[in-house]
């Protein structure tokens, strides 16, 4: 396995920056941000280390250069939209910009792509479902032809009011897993699985690695604290934000150790991106990369460094 992390958190810095940032603390490799240049339009979104629409070769050449100066490489290029959104303007453009991103990948050999699958938060699964094929059907032909394997996340992107009541992202649990890759049946269409969103949404997160192995694509390694005296005051029909907290590896309830085991045991050899989401360090640029040095200095017990 490679150890990385994902660039949202460092939004401030360029490509080459985020890349010796990553070859100081000694991280292997980095998932690169890759939204349309503009206003981000929530937390950790927005950040475009890699312009993927207006990607050519002196782009791609220079992005080669970069990794080999660091000897860092690219575990995947990510972008998290709502592709299946209500809003027929931004699914439309989520829609291209993933396209985009798949041919950016391609073409710079990193052949991973990480996003989620969208949902009109407003329907059900049911009534999103008749959507969601004819969105990512043609989306995964795409990558097949590009022979790009597509990650999807599996966070419910259900935190506060503005997603309530069914969040932004599908694809949040096995039973819709299973549903989506019947409806889909492509090697290039899998999970970016992260531990730290079936723990908050009390289920087991050590299960689904067994039975999806086949799937994995990548991991993040995020962890999260579920506050229990705020949810047994609250209850789950609480917005989730109002009991549990992102919290850096090792400062949560994920139990690495056991997470590690069967993640080991499935014969996963990707990377492992650690996604730094932990408010107690985000007030300043050097606070972030004190997270990414004691996250990286953590897993390392996990994920020893080769060579």
């Amino acid at each position: 396995m490679q150890l990385g992390f994902v660039s949202a958190i460092l939004p401030e810095l360029s490509l080459e920056e985020v890349l010796s940032t990553a070859a100081t603390i000694g991280y292997d490799c980095v998932e690169v941000m890759c939204w349309p240049v503009g206003k981000a339009t929530r937390r950790y979104a927005g950040v475009t280390h890699i312009d993927a629409a207006n990607l050519d070769e002196s782009g791609v050449a220079g992005i080669a250069e970069l990794t080999a100066k660091y000897g860092v490489s690219i575990s995947g290029l990510g972008y998290y939209p709502n592709a299946l959104s209500g809003d027929a303007d931004e699914a439309a453009t989520a829609v291209a910009q993933i396209k985009a991103v798949i041919a950016a990948a391609a073409r710079l050999g990193v052949n991973t792509v990480n996003t989620f699958i969208g949902r009109d938060w407003t329907k059900s699964v049911d009534e999103n479902f008749p959507l969601f094929e004819a969105t990512w059907g043609p989306i995964i032909e795409f990558a097949e032809q590009q022979d790009v394997k597509v990650g999807i996340e599996n966070c419910p992107m259900l935190f506060g009011n503005d997603e309530w009541p069914g969040g932004k992202n599908l694809a949040y649990c096995p039973a819709i897993w299973r549903r989506m890759f019947a409806a889909i049946p492509s090697d290039h269409f899998g999970l970016n699985y992260d531990p730290s969103h079936p723990l908050w949404l009390q289920m087991d997160y050590l299960k689904p690695m067994r039975e999806f192995s086949h799937k994995l694509f990548h991991v993040h390694a995020k962890d999260v604290r579920v506050d229990q005296f705020l949810l047994d005051d609250l209850g789950i029909l609480a917005h989730p934000n109002d009991y549990h907290s992102p919290k850096l590896p090792g400062m949560g309830d994920v139990n690495w150790g056991k997470f590690f085991s069967v993640l080991t045991d499935t014969r996963y050899d990707g990377p492992v991106c650690v996604e730094v989401e932990d408010r107690a360090y985000e007030h300043t640029l050097e606070s972030r990369k004190l997270a990414l040095v004691q996250s990286h200095t953590y897993l390392r017990n996990f994920i020893p460094k080769m060579g």
